[in-house]
């Protein structure tokens, strides 16, 4: 026999074949993700409403089950916002990536740190990066504020609280520990001023996370502020870039990163100093660090030098106008009770 026909026979895999594989084992990833960010949040949810720590009974993970759905759908319709609108300007991305965070004992975690999702080709025309960074925002926007109507007018009554704390009225309820108290936004406290009766029992913010449907919501929102500061390419970023061009896209963002950096500052020392002024967060130290060094204030430029229609430029200040009410200036607070 020739040396040829002794040789193992050899298999051709075409292209074809080779992207079917890819495009699946990408289903899997984004199908995995999306399960563990499911069971991560499912037990966050579990720890924020009933106040009890890991392990859990299977049963148990039920009560988890209106927090992590509520906080998914939010994220699902601002990602795939995102997703369909470039595919209306046929741009190239990829599913949503879902990131789980594990939740862990005495540390503020919701469970997730969002999800993004990829543009695969570039971007050339203005109306396209607009529409695509605004479709993230105004979508999960919709179903947040949805969450939140429900969340204000479905509020049990104070027995829910007392079967979480039962020495809830005691004289020395929280005493000598540390109490978390989430911030107000302007439209967390407009619904809840439309919402609530004046004699009707609402929990105060350091009892917020309890409720799923107004702790998914208030993290809502403070993920959509996180998204709409006009700097480099967050959603914001996107969206001033477009509309007021580089200049003044730039001028801006930095504007934004100095107020972050006040915020942040005077966060650290409201926390150092004990005073409580509850204006600030140190959170914002670090997002402003975060953008400054990793997304950078500069927005990549788009070759397009035609203006924004009327109409978008309104859906553009309208998402400046959901920016503003819907972010808080101390989203958390850990104050100490003596």
């Amino acid at each position: 026999m020739s040396e040829f026909s002794q040789t193992e026979p050899r298999v051709y895999v075409t292209t074809a074949a080779k992207e079917k594989r890819k495009k699946l084992n990408s289903y899997l990833i984004h199908i995995g993700l999306f399960i563990v960010t499911f069971i991560t949040t499912t037990l966050a949810g579990v720890e924020w409403t009933t106040g009890k720590l890991p392990p859990y009974e299977f049963n148990l993970l039920i009560k988890g089950l209106p927090y992590s759905i509520s906080i998914l759908l939010i994220i699902t319709f601002h990602e795939f916002g995102h997703y369909f609108a470039a595919k209306m300007h046929r741009i190239k991305a990829t599913l949503p990536f879902y990131i789980p965070f594990p939740p862990v004992a005495y540390f503020i975690n919701f469970g997730t740190m969002g999800a993004v999702i990829k543009t695969k080709s570039p971007i050339y025309s203005k109306k396209a990066m607009f529409d695509i960074g605004i479709a993230g925002p105004l979508s999960g926007f919709v179903v947040c504020l949805g969450i939140l109507i429900y969340g204000f007018t479905h509020v049990p009554s104070i027995d829910y609280l007392i079967n979480i704390h039962p020495d809830y009225f005691s004289p020395d309820y929280g005493k000598d520990g540390m109490q978390l108290v989430f911030g107000d936004s302007i439209l967390f406290s407009f619904l809840r001023y439309i919402f609530v009766n004046p004699g009707s029992f609402f929990p105060p913010m350091s009892e917020i996370y309890h409720y799923p449907f107004l702790c998914a919501g208030w993290f809502g929102l403070l993920v959509t502020s996180m998204n709409m500061i006009p700097v480099g390419q967050l959603d914001g970023g996107h969206i001033a870039y477009t509309m007021f061009g580089d200049k003044k896209h730039y001028n801006i963002s930095s504007i934004s990163a100095i107020i972050l950096l006040l915020l942040g500052f005077g966060g650290v020392l409201d926390s150092l100093l004990g005073i409580n002024i509850e204006f600030g967060w140190s959170g914002w130290l670090f997002w402003a660090m975060l953008l400054y060094f990793v997304v950078k204030l500069k927005h990549p430029p788009v070759p397009d030098v035609l203006p924004l229609d009327k109409k978008r430029m309104f859906l553009g200040y309208l998402s400046f106008f959901i920016f503003v009410i819907s972010f808080s200036p101390a989203p958390l607070m850990l104050n100490f009770i003596g």
